[in-house]
């Protein structure tokens, strides 16, 4: 079985964050492993506190994980601080790299900060690089490149524009534009690819975007190209969403395991 690390927060809740991620690899056949980076004090309606980890000890749970198994991809998500982003790159920069998707986690669903604003520039200049796939939403996107992006056009303008901070391709997730279907655009420096699924209506979102690059990452740890790994991912987040589960009082959880459950006869 392929092994993928997750960089990333805890979600108290479950429903992102390393719970989300380690979910969504084992849901994909991918063995999950983790380098945890911040607790949080969260249920479905919002975030109350964070803790972060000591970067020492963030580096030092990445570098303990590659001296003992071969890990076959790498997803990072909530790197709060400019500590940890130094200590996430020192760390990925001394070992025989795998593919790595970064996910540039910046405000949570409740509109708790989650990157601190000093942090920005240390994002864009020290991990961006390292990053074989970058997926920002359409707001992370906006304080990348500095300016609006609300519509199609403005979004591969910005997949071009994060492309030149240095990863081999970039998702642009367009999930909160208006309209009946829910696009993304993949780009990879050639062609521009726009991922197309249904919108649901339902307010069991939570963790979207930590799946969707968690489930990319699963692809790529299993040998798969990134347009075929990012599209399959698209697939998988559609269904989690169509699934999601009414848990709590705010935005409940997609449904990680919602093909293994039916299979299972598991109501859900």
């Amino acid at each position: 079985m392929q092994t993928a690390l997750t960089i990333a927060g805890s979600d108290s809740s479950g429903g992102a964050g390393i719970q989300a991620d380690i979910k969504t690899f084992q849901a994909l056949g991918v063995f999950a492993v983790s380098a945890v980076t911040a607790v949080t004090v969260q249920n479905t309606c919002k975030v109350a506190a964070i803790q972060e980890i000591r970067p020492d000890i963030v580096r030092d749970q990445i570098l303990c994980l590659f001296e003992d198994m071969e890990i076959h991809a790498v997803k990072i998500g909530m790197v709060a601080s400019t500590p940890l982003i130094e200590a996430v790159a020192e760390a990925l920069r001394q070992v025989e790299r795998p593919p790595v998707v970064l996910d540039p986690v910046m405000i949570s669903k409740s509109g708790y900060p989650l990157l601190r604003e000093e942090a920005r520039r240390s994002l864009i200049g020290r991990l961006i690089p390292l990053a074989d796939i970058v997926t920002p939403n359409l707001h992370e996107a906006a304080v990348l490149t500095g300016f609006k992006v609300a519509d199609m056009d403005r979004m591969r303008e910005a997949a071009r524009s994060i492309l030149a901070m240095g990863p081999a391709a970039v998702v642009i997730k367009g999930g909160h534009l208006e309209g009946s279907r829910a696009a993304d655009i993949f780009y990879d420096g050639r062609d521009f690819r726009i991922l197309e699924s249904a919108r649901f209506d339902t307010p069991n979102t939570h963790g979207t975007g930590c799946t969707f690059s968690s489930a990319i990452a699963a692809g790529l740890a299993k040998g798969k190209s990134m347009a075929q790994a990012v599209s399959e991912a698209k697939a998988y987040i559609a269904g989690a969403i169509e699934h999601g589960l009414s848990i709590g009082k705010g935005h409940g959880p997609t449904n990680h395991f919602w093909k293994l459950y039916r299979r299972a006869g598991i109501e859900f």
